[in-house]
C-alpha cells in the first residue's frame, strides 16, 4: 500500500515533481512534465505500477527528515542497529533535462542499503526493455519503451530480478554513493552524466536566491515562505503555467469517487497564485503567468476554458485508468478533467482581479494584454444571464451561483477601474452599468432576508464557503451586517466538530455526486481572514495555528483534511491550500498593525490593509 499522504515529500525541477515517502520510495513521478503519463505510479496502485525504493535493509528508523533550508532538496537521516546514514534527494534545476539524484552518505558505523527499481511507462501499463550498457563512467542501466527512455547511473547498479531491478550496497562512515535517473527521448543520444556536486550547489543556490526575494510578514514567516516555495515549485519554468497539484486522483474521501486530476492549470487557481506572489515581491513570476494566460486564452473568447495543460493546450479529455486500484482502494483513477468543458462564470472575475493587481503594482499593459481583457469582458457580456457550474465545478445542473455573480461584478468593476484610473480604452459606461445592475441583482436575489444570509445560488436556502470571498473582492465590507449574518450561517451549517469548514452541504445533491467529503482547507483559511478583518483576532489565530499544524513535517498541505482519522485527503501538495495560507497570514499581520477602531470597508485589494484608507 502507498504511504499516508502526509508521509510524502515533494521534490521539483520546475517542470515536474516527484513524491517520496518516508519509507524512501518514489511512488509518483510523471516525466518530463507535471501532466505527462507517470513513470512511477505506485501511489495509485502497487509497486508493479512503478516505483524506486532506496532505504536501509531491515529495521531502520527515520531520525529526521527536512528540506535543506528554503529549497526542495530533501534530506533523510536514517538510523539502524549498525550505523547511520544521510540520504539527499533532489531534482536539479536549470539544466534543461529531467533528472532525479539520490545521494547516500555514511554518518557512523555501516548501513546496508537496498534499492528496488520498477520502471513502468504510460501510467503503469508499459514494461520497458532494459539493458546494461558500458558508460564512460562505468556502467549504466537503460530503460526504453516507445518514445521514452530512462538511464540510471551510479555505483552498485541494481540487477534484474523477475520484472524489477534490485540492488544492495553498504555505506560506511565518510563514504558516499551517488545515483542519477534521467529521462530522455529514446531516439536521442543518452545525456551525459551530471556533475552531482555542481548540480547540488546550483540547485541549492537557485532556491535560496528565490527565497531571498520573499517579503514575508512577521507572523508565520516559515509557513508563508514554504507556501510560496510550493507555489513556485508547481510553476512550469518554461511556460509559466501553474498546476493545481502534481498528482491525480488522491481521494477527497477514502473509498469515494471524488478523485480528480489536478495536474493542469486552472485560471482561477493561477490567478490567486499570482496575487499571492505579487503580494510578496514576486512581480516577475506574476508577469510570466500573465504571459502564459495570454497565450492560453488567445483566440475566440467563446472558446475560453477554465483550465489548460501546462503548455496551454486545450484537449484534456477525462478518462478512467482501470489498471490502477486507486489510493487506498479509491476508484476510479482519472486522468484529464471533464470540468474543462464547464462554464464557470467566476473565472473571468478571478483573472481580472489578478490582472488589476498587476496594473496597480506598476506593470504596464501591452498591445496584447489589454485587448485580450476587453475580449474577456465581451465574453462576459454575452453570457451575462447564463447559469454556470460554480467555483466547485458542480457536476449537477447549472445555477446562478451567488459567488459566480459576485465575481462577474468584480470583473466589470476592475475593467471600469482600468479605464477610469489607468487611462485604458473601453466602454466604461457600459461596464459600470452592468456592474451596478449585477450588484442590485445579487443583493435582491442572492441574499435571503429571512435567513439573514447570502445563499449558495439564487433560490437556495443553503450557504457556501465561497461566500467568504465577497468582501475579499470588495463587493461589500467585511463587517457589513449581511456579511456577518452569512458568516454566522456558514459557521452553523458548514463548520464541523473539528472547527474546519466544508465547502458546501454535499447532501443537497447540487453537485450530482454521492454525498460526503472532508473539510476543504482553503475555506478555513478564508474564515481566518474574515475573523482577522472583523475584530476576532483570538479566534483567527487559534484557527490559523490549527490549520498550520495540519502541514506535514516539511510544511506541505493537501487539499482537504480528515479530522476523524487525522490524515490528509485530496491531491497533494495543493496550491489552493498554500495560497490561502498566505492570504490568511497577510490578513492576520495586517490586523495586528491596525488601530483597534480602524474601519472595515469594501476593498478590491488582495490585502485587507486598504480597509483603513
Amino acid at each position: 500500500m502507498a504511504s499516508p499522504i502526509e508521509d510524502y515529500a515533494l521534490v521539483s525541477d520546475l517542470h515536474t515533481g516527484a513524491l517520496i515517502s518516508r519509507r524512501g520510495s518514489i511512488d509518483w513521478l510523471c516525466l518530463p512534465r507535471f501532466d505527462s503519463p507517470s513513470v512511477f505510479g505506485a501511489l495509485l496502485g502497487t509497486e508493479n505500477h512503478g516505483r524506486w525504493l532506496l532505504a536501509p535493509e531491515g529495521d531502520a528508523a527515520v531520525v529526521s527528515r527536512s528540506y535543506l533550508g528554503p529549497t526542495f532538496i530533501l534530506q533523510t537521516h536514517w538510523a539502524t542497529d549498525s550505523g547511520a546514514a544521510l540520504v539527499t534527494e533532489f531534482m536539479p534545476v536549470g539544466d534543461g533535462r529531467a533528472s532525479i539524484v539520490r545521494r547516500v552518505e555514511g554518518i557512523s558505523g555501516t548501513v546496508d542499503m537496498r534499492q528496488e527499481l520498477e520502471v513502468r511507462f504510460n501510467y503503469g501499463t508499459v514494461l520497458p526493455w532494459m539493458r546494461r550498457d558500458p558508460d564512460p563512467h562505468g556502467e549504466r542501466l537503460l530503460a526504453v519503451a516507445g518514445p521514452n527512455a530512462l538511464v540510471l547511473r551510479g555505483d552498485n547498479l541494481p540487477r534484474a530480478v523477475d520484472h524489477q531491478h534490485v540492488g544492495r550496497f553498504t555505506v560506511g562512515a565518510g563514504e558516499r554513493v551517488d545515483m542519477e535517473l534521467t529521462w530522455h527521448l529514446s531516439h536521442h543520444e543518452v545525456p551525459p552524466l551530471t556533475d552531482i556536486d555542481t548540480a547540488l550547489a546550483s540547485t541549492t543556490d537557485y532556491w535560496e536566491r528565490w527565497a531571498d526575494h520573499c517579503d514575508p510578514a512577521p507572523q508565520y514567516v516559515g509557513p508563508v515562505q514554504r507556501s510560496l516555495l510550493v507555489l513556485r515549485a508547481l510553476t512550469h519554468e518554461s511556460t509559466g503555467g501553474i498546476v493545481a497539484a502534481p498528482t491525480t486522483s488522491l481521494p477527497e474521501v477514502a473509498g469515494g469517487e471524488r478523485n480528480w486530476d489536478y495536474r493542469y492549470c486552472w485560471l482561477r487557481d493561477a490567478a490567486l497564485t499570482l496575487e499571492a506572489m505579487l503580494g510578496h515581491g514576486y512581480a516577475d513570476e506574476a508577469l510570466r503567468w500573465r504571459n502564459w494566460l495570454l497565450r492560453a486564452v488567445a483566440g475566440d473568447p467563446e472558446d475560453l476554458q477554465i483550465m489548460y495543460a501546462v503548455d496551454g493546450a486545450r484537449e484534456l479529455p477525462e478518462r478512467i485508468l482501470p489498471q490502477f486500484t486507486g489510493y487506498g482502494g479509491s476508484v476510479p483513477v482519472r486522468v484529464g478533467n471533464g470540468a474543462v468543458s464547464q462554464y464557470q462564470a467566476d473565472v473571468v472575475g478571478e483573472v481580472m482581479v489578478a490582472l488589476a493587481k498587476l496594473r496597480d503594482a506598476g506593470v504596464a499593459e501591452d498591445h496584447f494584454s489589454w485587448p485580450l481583457q476587453r475580449a474577456l469582458m465581451t465574453f462576459l457580456e454575452r453570457h451575462l444571464e447564463d447559469k454556470d457550474h460554480g467555483i466547485w465545478e458542480m457536476r449537477g445542473e447549472p445555477q446562478h451561483f451567488t459567488h459566480s455573480r459576485v465575481m462577474m461584478w468584480a470583473a466589470f468593476d476592475r475593467a471600469a477601474a482600468a479605464v477610469r484610473s489607468h487611462g485604458l480604452d473601453g466602454p466604461v459606461e457600459l461596464w459600470e452599468a452592468l456592474r451596478d445592475g449585477l450588484r442590485e441583482e445579487i443583493l435582491n436575489r442572492g441574499f435571503n432576508e429571512e435567513l439573514n444570509t447570502f445563499t449558495q445560488y439564487y433560490g437556495s436556502r443553503e450557504v457556501d464557503a465561497a461566500l467568504l470571498q465577497l468582501p475579499q473582492v470588495g463587493f461589500l465590507a467585511y463587517d457589513d451586517e449581511r456579511m456577518l449574518g452569512t458568516v454566522a450561517r456558514i459557521e452553523q451549517d458548514l463548520r464541523t466538530d473539528s472547527g474546519l469548514l466544508l465547502r458546501y452541504a454535499t447532501h443537497s445533491g447540487i453537485d450530482g455526486l454521492e454525498p460526503g467529503e472532508n473539510p476543504f482547507l482553503a475555506c478555513s483559511f478564508w474564515l481566518v481572514e474574515q475573523y482577522a478583518a472583523t475584530g476576532r483576532p483570538g479566534e483567527a489565530r487559534t484557527l490559523m495555528d490549527q490549520l498550520v499544524a495540519y502541514s506535514n513535517e516539511l510544511g506541505l498541505l493537501s487539499e482537504e483534511y480528515d479530522p476523524v482519522h487525522n490524515t490528509m485527503a485530496g491531491n497533494f501538495p495543493q496550491a489552493f491550500s498554500h495560497l490561502a495560507l498566505v492570504r490568511a497570514a497577510d490578513a492576520l499581520n495586517t490586523a495586528a498593525r491596525l488601530p483597534e477602531a480602524a474601519p472595515v470597508g469594501p476593498t478590491g485589494d488582495f490585502h485587507p490593509t486598504e480597509r483603513s484608507r
